[in-house]
This record gives C-alpha cells, sequence and structure tokens, in this order.
C-alpha cells in the first residue's frame, strides 16, 4: 500500500515536471498557423501502362489468333467499348493530326448543351472561318435549321459548315475550342492539343489513336451520339426544299466496294492531305461492344482505313473469346485504379490503435497521459513523464535493495 501511494506521488511530481518544461517549449509552427488550410497535396502522375511505349502491344494467351499482318496504319487501337480495356494496340499514343475524327470530342462536348429542336439562321460572320476546301454539307448565310438537322450535317457529310455554326451558338469558336481541351483532359486523353472545333490541319492540332478511343467511347454511351453516327442517309434542308445525304463511312454504307460491317454502329471517319486518312469504328457482337481507331495507313490503297479497321474488329472478336488479356484502359487514372480505403475513424477502432502505441492489454492500467491539444505535444509529453517515472522507480528499488546513486 505504502509502495502505491510513494508510486503514485512520484507520477505527480513527474507530471507537474513535465508540465513546467511544456511552457518554456515554444509553440510548433502548427499551433500558430491552426486556422490556416493544408496545402493541397500534389496531383499524381498519370500511372505508366504498356500503352506509353512505342510498338505493337498484345497479352495473347495460346489460344489468341494472331494479329493481322498487314496493317499500314501509323497507330491503332481495339478496345471493349462497355470495360475501357485495351485488347491491343500499336503506337496508342503517338500524337498525329486527326483530321474530322476530332469532330467526335466536338460532338461530345456540344451535344449536351443544344436543344436537338432548337432552330437557328445561320449567318456570313458564322461561317466566315471554314477552312479553303473543306467537307461541307451545305449551309446557306439567312437559312434557318434545326440543332438536329446541323448535327447530321456533322456527322453523315463531315460539314466544317455545319460545325462553325454550332460552335457560334454555343459560345463561339475560341469558347468552344477550350471546352473541348477541357472535355479531353477530364476524359484522361492527354495527347491531344485542340485548335480548330473540325479538325482542320492546323499547326499543332494532334491527337492518338488512344484519346480517339477514348472520345469514341464517351459518344457511344450519349443515345443522341449513338443515333446521329449510325444514321446512312437522311434529308438536309435547302432553300425551299431539301436534298438527300449520306454518310461518308463506307463500313456503315457499303459503298465505294466497300462491304458493309455487320453490327456496325459507325462513329467517324476523316481525311485531310497532313493527317491522311482515320476512322473511329465501333461494332457490336453478341452482347459486346468493340471499338477500334485507325491512323494515316500507309497503304496506297485508298480505302484501306475500312479494311485495316475490319481486320482489327474481326480479330477483336475473335480474341476476346480466347482469354486475352488487356494491355491497358481507356478509363481515365481515378476511375482506373480503386480509390483507398478510408481510415476507420470509430471510437473502438482508436481504443485499439491508442492499446497498440502504448503496447497495452486489456486489464493493464494504463498510465496517465497529458496532451495539449493542437499543439502535437502529447507524444513530448508522455516521452518526458514516462522517463521522470522511470528515474524514480528504479531510485526507489535501488535504494530498497541498499544500494544508491553517488551523491
Amino acid at each position: 500500500m505504502a509502495v502505491r501511494h510513494l508510486l503514485r506521488s512520484y507520477v505527480i511530481r513527474a507530471v507537474a515536471l513535465a508540465t513546467g518544461a511544456l511552457v518554456l517549449l515554444p509553440a510548433p509552427a502548427a499551433a500558430l498557423s491552426a486556422a490556416e488550410p493544408a496545402p493541397p497535396r500534389p496531383r499524381p502522375a498519370p500511372p505508366r501502362s504498356l500503352l506509353d511505349g512505342p510498338g505493337t502491344k498484345v497479352r495473347a494467351t495460346r489460344s489468341t489468333p494472331d494479329l493481322p499482318e498487314d496493317l499500314s496504319a501509323l497507330s491503332w487501337l481495339v478496345a471493349d467499348a462497355d470495360t475501357g480495356e485495351v485488347i491491343a494496340a500499336r503506337n496508342a499514343h503517338r500524337r498525329l493530326p486527326p483530321a474530322s475524327t476530332l469532330k467526335t470530342l466536338f460532338a461530345v462536348t456540344v451535344l449536351p448543351h443544344l436543344d436537338p429542336r432548337r432552330r437557328h439562321t445561320a449567318t456570313d460572320e458564322e461561317l466566315a472561318d471554314v477552312g479553303e476546301g473543306s467537307s461541307l454539307v451545305g449551309v446557306s448565310p439567312g437559312l434557318t435549321y434545326r440543332v438536329a438537322d446541323l448535327w447530321r450535317g456533322v456527322f453523315l457529310m463531315s460539314g466544317n459548315d455545319a460545325v462553325h455554326v454550332l460552335a457560334a451558338m454555343n459560345g463561339g469558336l475560341e469558347t468552344t475550342v477550350r471546352q473541348m481541351q477541357d472535355k479531353a483532359r477530364a476524359l484522361g486523353a492527354r495527347d491531344t492539343r485542340v485548335v480548330t472545333p473540325d479538325g482542320y490541319d492546323e499547326p499543332g492540332q494532334v491527337s492518338s489513336a488512344y484519346d480517339l478511343a477514348v472520345f469514341g467511347r464517351a459518344g457511344l454511351r450519349d443515345p443522341d451520339f449513338v443515333r446521329y453516327c449510325s444514321t446512312a442517309e437522311a434529308d438536309f434542308p435547302g432553300d425551299g426544299y431539301s436534298y438527300p445525304i449520306m454518310n461518308t463511312n463506307r463500313l456503315l454504307t457499303g459503298a465505294d466496294g466497300v462491304g458493309r460491317y455487320p453490327g456496325l454502329i459507325g462513329v467517324k471517319n476523316g481525311y485531310t492531305s497532313n493527317a491522311g486518312y482515320t476512322l473511329i469504328a465501333a461494332a457490336r457482337h453478341e452482347g459486346r461492344t468493340l471499338l477500334v481507331t485507325v491512323m494515316n495507313p500507309q497503304s496506297d490503297d485508298g480505302q484501306a482505313v475500312y479494311e485495316e479497321a475490319r481486320e482489327l474488329l474481326d480479330w477483336g472478336f475473335d480474341a476476346v473469346g480466347s482469354g486475352v488479356r488487356p494491355v491497358g484502359s481507356l478509363l481515365p487514372p481515378s476511375a482506373a485504379r480503386p480509390a483507398a480505403a478510408a481510415e476507420p475513424t470509430d471510437q473502438a477502432t482508436q481504443h485499439q490503435r491508442a492499446e497498440k502505441a502504448g503496447g497495452g492489454r486489456p486489464g493493464e492500467t494504463a498510465w496517465p497521459v497529458l496532451a495539449i491539444a493542437g499543439t502535437g505535444s502529447a507524444v513530448l509529453v508522455s516521452g518526458v513523464l514516462a522517463t521522470g517515472v522511470l528515474v524514480m522507480v528504479r531510485r526507489r528499488n535501488k535504494q530498497q535493495a541498499g544500494g544508491g546513486e553517488p551523491a
């Protein structure tokens, strides 16, 4: 009993000693600036994947069919449009001029903001910046068009005139270009630099097979986008009459000797003298939707972009049943990585942590701990207290054993 009383007096003296020491210590900087917000954490760099390197990437199994040998495109990609898994690719992030496939990003960005029933009268000013030699659907100044008609002009005839009028309705060319660039970043498309909304050749305007696939996948999630890109023929309004227009995607229409691909949904094709032929194509077969992108085939065949897309679609549908493993994902990094588990904060968990930190077990008497909230000094006080108690206990034990410390 006397020992317990003595030990308790030692504890009280040690606490007083530690408290006095703390009074003399300067307050940590955190205490002086407790009201200041913590600086934002740096954003992590996008994780590297197999797709970041050059060359052909595929993780085949023994039963996976060989890739087509005659692919001449500078870059291409095959992906599952539902899961976003990339099945195979060549030079996925090589930056190349996209031509009119960039209109896919334009549609993904602007479609949600314009009511398809809205009517608008085109002006000379809106059409003044359409590039020389552009593909046109025939928008005329002074004529009134529904937004839905203009979108058909974009998807079927790749009309740059329709793009410029829609961009004007969206707030202007500069606003639309900025929104497209922001949208590309939000989707995780880091290779794309937007200069014009229609894909017309301009210095510095580039994209990649990967980014075009990202835009195509985003478009396929919008029913209006799907309806427009899968339309083979339509009527476009003129001055008191209408005239037929046909989709220039030959895999969809079967025109010019290119066989129509079974189950093709469409999406977007393009061509400029600088970009060559480019294509984003999606098809559905037995409940699975695949998406392919093809950029600038080097073959002399003018229809090579369609035939190489066909071969990649055929290979993709065969490969997904063979257990081929993905080489990447079209999802942005934040969506592709599982979120870190939140730190539990319930009282039971905190009690368990306290026991682990102090080495305590149920049933043991814990030493008193002095905590100064907001100063981060609890660890220091505990250390001073523990040291003082340990010294006093050892001194008492030595005195009881007949020994003593030198004076």
